[in-house]
């Protein structure tokens, strides 16, 4: 991370704690108070949250503190339906496509995460198969491919994590992406159609669970606060 900008390193910080629950969805991202936790001005904090403003996790609002997104069921499932498509075309293009360095840096990756499963955090482990898949997507040598996979990566980045702490095993992380980056190598464009199938048929039907019941926790405790506060006020 040295090489990022401080902006970007505090935007990485962020999210890492909008995914380990510190920051929750409907949250206000307070700038004095984030800005003295981290220990950095208002001015990187900023930009830090324009950052993941772009990529979904976060909501700009005017003159108020921006706050952790909370998407709909429908806009979560629209944007599945087009990061699925997305890999599977870039898997597929990658077959014709991917360079010798570009399959032994996936290798490389794979392996990374063989050595690391059972020492790494459920954050790090996501964020090292997130690599993954990105390095998938820029295999197909498409850029306009690889920038809207990215952007889509990003916006289901919080969803997508809480989808897989769910079914986190390692013959899921490491043998599906194994059979991935074997078709790869072998240049079978519908087994690494089939692979990438395997691995993320259950992707959308997770996501949508985990969402709608999030939605539904929150709708309940705003329910619970709201009861509250009207027995107080006739009390």
């Amino acid at each position: 991370m040295a090489d990022q900008t401080l902006p970007a390193q505090i935007a990485n910080q962020l999210r890492r704690d909008i995914l380990r629950g510190v920051l929750r969805p409907g949250m206000s991202i307070k700038e004095r108070d984030n800005a003295e936790k981290l220990g950095v001005s208002r001015t990187p904090l900023r930009e830090a949250i324009r950052i993941l403003a772009t990529e979904g996790l976060v909501e700009l609002r005017p003159a108020r503190s921006p706050i952790v997104s909370m998407p709909s069921v429908k806009q979560i499932s629209d944007e599945v339906e087009v990061l699925l498509a997305v890999e599977k075309l870039s898997g597929e293009l990658a077959c014709t496509r991917a360079t010798d360095e570009d399959i032994a840096a996936l290798t490389a990756i794979v392996q990374v995460m063989s050595d690391q499963f059972d020492i790494l955090d459920a954050v790090e482990m996501f964020e090292i198969d997130m690599s993954f898949h990105a390095a998938l997507a820029r295999a197909a040598h498409n850029e306009p491919l690889a920038d809207i996979h990215c952007t889509f990566l990003s916006r289901l980045w919080r969803s997508r994590f809480l989808a897989a702490i769910q079914r986190r095993n390692r013959e899921r992380v490491i043998d599906h992406h194994s059979h991935i980056v074997d078709a790869l190598r072998d240049r079978d464009a519908p087994a690494v159609r089939d692979a990438i199938g395997v691995h993320l048929d259950h992707l959308a039907e997770d996501i949508i669970n985990v969402v709608a019941r999030e939605i539904a926790e929150a709708s309940d405790g705003a329910n619970r606060k709201e009861d509250h506060e009207t027995t107080s006020l006739r009390a």
